[in-house]
């Protein structure tokens, strides 16, 4: 699908695919591994970031993420099942991550949306993933006090998986183009 393709979709069709893509991260985050040593657990978020941001684009990826941040922050139990409820998640170890999924899926999208090369989306999700790293870390490196810490605990145990769901999501919109050409 073009990026044209995706900016002619109807309103209608564009709002669904927020609600969709808020629901899937929402689902996402429920399939939560707690890894030893670190208050950051293994999720299939970062996958559904960076994959909502090469299928819906810029803007409607970054929206998706937006509602799925906002039912969070309401109560709404969309957040992975450990750690504390509502806005005060957002403030805690994991919220850097949270609040760059807006700006990681819109990265993601604005490089690789409707791109047919399998490289341009995999360095989108990359890129989307690098984002993400950037807010947690930032946020993490304040509440330890050290940058070292903030990564030995928020990105060495996830980087390789990370790159693997940067790859998956690349080849999975790929499929996606294929079939609506």
């Amino acid at each position: 699908m073009t990026t044209l393709a995706l900016a002619a979709r109807s309103p209608r069709t564009r709002a669904l695919s927020i609600v969709v893509a808020a629901g899937a991260l929402a689902l996402s985050a429920q399939l939560a591994l707690p890894m030893p040593g670190t208050p950051v657990p293994l999720t299939l978020q970062p996958f559904v970031v960076v994959l909502a941001g090469l299928l819906l684009g810029p803007a409607d990826a970054a929206a998706a993420m937006v509602l799925y941040l906002a039912a969070g922050a309401a109560g709404l139990p969309v957040f992975a099942p450990m750690g504390a409820p509502g806005l005060a998640r957002l403030l805690g170890p994991t919220g850097g991550y949270l609040l760059a999924y807006p700006v990681a899926a819109a990265v993601a999208g604005w490089i690789g949306a409707g791109r047919a090369a399998f490289i341009t989306r995999a360095l989108a999700a990359i890129a989307g993933i690098a984002v993400l790293y950037l807010g947690g870390l930032a946020q993490l490196a304040v509440l330890s006090g050290s940058l070292a810490t903030a990564a030995l605990l928020g990105a060495l145990p996830f980087a390789a998986a990370d790159v693997v769901k940067a790859f998956v999501a690349a080849a999975v919109s790929g499929l996606r183009r294929r079939r609506t050409v």
